[in-house]
């Protein structure tokens, strides 16, 4: 565990570059109140020369509400976003629920709707509570997560289905293989974060993965864990603040040249700012501060409790001779397979956390990706989206091909041979 002097240093500089980067500008509370104060701060952190270079800031923009809804038991209604192949026709399903600042609208970002069509697949996403169009839960926490996901699969038609969990998102999907198994044909996760004060995270791997972090990065998720409230006033500074700004600014996120790259690149740009006017368009801080404490937080389960081992029994004569005359084996955890794909270059989500969930789910089919980021496997690369449906579901074979089924009344059918038979007589009248 991080100790308290460690914690002390981390926050005190957190606040640091906090100052430096979200209070200190023109329109900040502190430069209203007391300008001798702020040009103390001016001095020490703050370079504001103007940049007439620098691009104008976009203005957010709301949008007019689209999303087909569907409502739950509890009377809340959820948004959702198909793609791909119809019900009937889907050969395989997927849900895929959303990360932190972003919506439906994600999915897989970029994926080809001639490449689900390939294989069968039938892609879902929804918003999260609070999120886009979905309404707000009251009570929220990771059990009613996938039980959302559970009534979301019934009200579209859906048996089994894989879930993906990507980046902050993958928490969600590692709740719906601790509660909805059943449901579950398997998982496909990437970059998959966990909650980064795990107890079963050694020294070595706590290490390994909070050195990658900025200090201000970890001091979000110090206040999201101990004063979660706090973090209500930095959001509304960043992506609530009504004007579009850089992913990596807002999220306190390091990243590699190739993230770098594809962050710069124009699609890309088009895409995020769309998807975060999308998540932000109730206006509420409140879904984005559970959605931040409940990675931090106790999550109700740990992942030990998804590792598939052998039941242990009660040891008492019933259980021993059930275990003598039962030819199968009793087990406990997710049935199901798991694939992880990390890039070995990921500076958000460090690849220290797949090696985490490998050595407590030895039984997960690890994919590591050289010189990949965060971003650039999964992200508009459309053979890296071939290659992930091909390990999950194998050669391409199409969608299903609907059976027509002929139902021939009896009646219709006598009357048409009677019919035959009279043409039939008529004819061989005129012939003779």
């Amino acid at each position: 565990m991080i100790g308290v002097s460690e914690l002390s240093v981390e926050f005190a500089k957190g606040c640091r570059d906090i100052v430096k980067q979200s209070l200190v500008n023109e329109d900040s509370l502190i430069v209203n109140f007391n300008a001798p104060f702020v040009s103390f701060f001016e001095a020490l952190y703050v370079n504001f020369e103007h940049d007439p270079s620098a691009p104008l800031v976009k203005q957010v923009f709301l949008h007019p509400a689209s999303a087909t809804r569907i409502v739950l038991p509890d009377g809340r209604y959820i948004a959702y976003k198909e793609q791909g192949v119809s019900a009937d026709r889907a050969r395989f399903s997927i849900i895929a629920p959303h990360t932190f600042l972003s919506s439906r609208l994600a999915g897989i970002p970029g994926v080809k709707d001639s490449l689900l069509e390939e294989f069968g697949i039938r892609l879902l996403t929804y918003d999260l509570p609070g999120f886009g169009e979905s309404d707000p839960h009251p009570k929220r926490n990771l059990e009613s997560s996938a039980i959302d996901i559970s009534f979301l699969a019934d009200a579209l038609g859906v048996d089994k289905f894989w879930v993906i969990g990507y980046s902050s998102g993958s928490k969600h999907a590692w709740a719906a293989l601790r509660y909805i198994p059943d449901r579950l044909a398997g998982a496909a996760m990437f970059a998959p974060m966990v909650n980064p004060y795990d107890p079963l995270m050694t020294n070595e791997e706590r290490r390994r993965t909070w050195n990658k972090w900025t200090r201000k990065r970890k001091l979000m998720y110090f206040l999201a864990r101990r004063f979660p409230r706090l973090l209500s006033f930095f959001y509304q500074r960043s992506f609530l603040s009504g004007k579009h700004g850089q992913i990596d600014r807002w999220l306190s996120l390091s990243l590699g040249s190739r993230d770098k790259a594809l962050l710069e690149d124009p699609i890309y740009e088009e895409f995020w700012q769309r998807d975060v006017e999308e998540s932000i368009r109730q206006g509420n801080v409140k879904p984005f501060v559970e959605e931040a404490a409940l990675q931090v937080s106790n999550w109700g389960f740990s992942l030990l409790d998804l590792k598939l081992q052998k039941r242990k029994l009660n040891r008492n004569v019933l259980n021993w001779l059930k275990a003598m005359f039962t030819e199968t084996q009793e087990y406990t955890g997710f049935l199901g397979p798991i694939h992880i794909w990390h890039g070995m270059d990921d500076k958000v989500v460090p690849p220290s956390m797949t090696d985490f969930v490998h050595r407590i789910l030895p039984g997960a089919a690890v994919h590591k990706l050289p010189y990949e980021g965060h971003f650039t496997y999964i992200y508009f690369c459309h053979e890296c989206h071939r290659q992930i449906f091909t390990t999950l579901f194998g050669t391409p074979q199409g969608p299903l091909i609907l059976e027509v089924s002929l139902v021939v009344d009896p009646n219709t059918l006598e009357a048409n041979v009677e019919q035959k038979e009279v043409v039939a007589s008529s004819g061989d009248s005129a012939t003779n």
